[in-house]
């Protein structure tokens, strides 16, 4: 039987994933990085050879595990964190440090494509408002601030696409990976010849773009030396990590759509045609899938916010205390909030801990727990957590109603997959039923599905999903619970403007500081 591998290069670590032609997991391991350097406040840079080297030693190590042998190998595919800029020079070697996806340096950069382009004509090219995180600002920024590193630039590559450069010898990217550059034309599924001329960026830069399940090219003798894998075995374009991670949970057509809590949340959808929405409040980007494409709202501080309060706050009662093995913390702040009522008693979260981006575009929103009283507890105030990060990915559910963007049911991934509590929650607020799938491996499962497609194991990408995706738990909202739920949606959406309008008041108290 064939085996397929599948590579994600996280922000954290590099996953190998090797996958039977079932869909079975036969092997897989992870091997952290660096941590990301973060020069100054708000700047965020990896060194792509160190994805090189994740990259080996996570392959090296599913080599070697039982029932995995790199001649049984059919086809690899590779997924990643997106936007982030790898620079080479003439010799193909990196010439600085990789900008990454949370990098936040290029503010002003983002404030000159929209004053160049148009903030509405920049929309209708690559159907995304300039955001920092994604990849031309980062070549603006060097390019302004570094000349003399920028004057030796030839070549721009994803984090990804380094990786399979460094295994191949070619530089491709998929569609779904470049719609994160801001460079590319999601419409028509190719680089954007207007923003390269306009933002006078040599088109050659950038590398050739594929379809994710086809073949890119094939592990060189270099690249087999490197990794114990065999010289030849296909290498396909594979996705960025949202799509990719969404072929692996079968978010495949019209309809369908995944919420995934992990430090961000997002909400993904899968659709036939490119939709716009005009004022840029969630992202539409190329799919994994050929000929389809995808809408996608994020929100920044979702399990964050659990976590942030776990670290300030603690997880509650300790098992270890009354003479009990120690559980894990969040099971025991969820346990916690299951004895609170559906709504919390009022108590509101505004989970706005690094800003907003779906809907609000704020890099200086800020969060905010109200509606507390003298007979609230602390399993009120962790409900209250919990709902606010759902209602927060409910906007996204809310805009793609405006849009028309069809939703039949939703998948759960990370975090928000594995509380019982959470899911019951998400299920009340967004009023569809949840869904929870066997095999929860994310972006290398995908990648892995989407090289299976590559090597003919499976024909299209959606005979792959209905093959292998299979559904464990089934979650319908309950009509009581999502009345109540509804009702504090509407409360929670009088939120931001009013801690806007306080963020406001503070800046013009701060100006005036200032001038006396």
């Amino acid at each position: 039987m064939s085996l397929l591998l599948g590579i994600d290069v996280g922000t954290g670590g590099t996953r190998a994933l090797v996958v039977d032609e079932r869909g079975g997991i036969v092997a897989s391991a992870t091997a952290e990085h660096a941590p990301f350097a973060s020069p100054q406040t708000g700047w965020a840079e990896q060194d792509p050879h160190d994805w090189w080297r994740a990259t080996r030693e996570a392959v090296h190590a599913v080599l070697t595990q039982p029932g995995v042998s790199a001649d049984a190998i059919a086809a690899i595919g590779l997924s990643g964190q997106m936007h982030g800029s790898t620079l080479l020079d003439a010799s193909d070697q990196v010439v600085r440090p990789a900008l990454l996806w949370c990098d936040q340096r290029t503010h002003r950069q983002c404030q000159q494509i929209t004053e160049t382009i148009g903030a509405a004509r920049l929309i209708q090219l690559t159907f995304n408002p300039a955001l920092t995180g994604f990849t031309a600002p980062k070549l603006l920024w060097v390019r302004e601030h570094e000349p003399d590193t920028w004057q030796n630039v030839r070549s721009v590559l994803l984090p990804k696409d380094y990786v399979r450069f460094r295994l191949t010898g070619h530089k491709a990217t998929d569609v779904a990976d470049a719609s994160g550059t801001l460079l590319f034309d999601v419409g028509a599924r190719e680089w954007s010849d207007t923003m390269l001329r306009e933002l006078e960026l040599k088109p050659s830069l950038m590398p050739e773009a594929f379809e994710s399940p086809m073949v890119t090219g094939s592990v060189s003798p270099a690249g087999a030396e490197a990794t114990g894998l065999t010289v030849g075995t296909p290498v396909v374009a594979g996705g960025g990590d949202q799509a990719a991670g969404a072929v692996g949970m079968g978010i495949v057509r019209a309809g369908a759509v995944s919420a995934t809590i992990g430090t961000s949340g997002v909400v993904f959808a899968a659709t036939d045609r490119p939709v716009l929405e005009p004022g840029g409040r969630i992202h539409t980007f190329c799919h994994a899938v050929p000929g389809r494409w995808h809408v996608m709202g994020v929100t920044l501080g979702a399990g964050l916010s659990l976590r942030w309060f776990r670290d300030q706050f603690g997880a509650g009662q300790s098992d270890v205390a009354a003479g009990l093995p120690p559980r894990d913390p969040y099971d025991l702040m969820t346990e916690a909030a299951a004895t609170a009522p559906v709504g919390s008693d009022g108590v509101l979260w505004a989970p706005y801990l690094m800003g907003e981006r779906t809907p609000h575009l704020d890099p200086h929103a800020r969060a905010a727990l109200v509606g507390l009283s003298g007979s609230h507890t602390r399993a009120h105030v962790v409900r209250a957590v919990l709902e606010g990060v759902a209602f927060s990915l409910k906007d996204s559910f809310s805009i793609f109603e405006a849009m028309q963007v069809p939703v039949s049911h939703v998948r759960l991934g990370g975090g928000g997959a594995r509380s019982d509590l959470w899911r019951r929650i998400q299920a009340d607020t967004y009023g569809y039923p949840v869904e929870i799938v066997a095999a929860e491996e994310g972006a290398a499962y995908g990648a892995a599905l989407l090289a299976g497609v590559g090597a003919g194991v499976w024909r299209t990408v959606d005979e792959a999903c209905d093959a292998v995706v299979r559904v464990v738990t089934r979650i319908e909202p309950n009509a009581t619970n999502r009345a109540t739920m509804a009702r504090q949606y509407e409360r929670f959406k009088a939120l931001y403007p009013a801690l806007r309008g306080l963020d406001n008041r503070e800046g013009a108290m701060t100006r005036r500081r200032q001038l006396t």
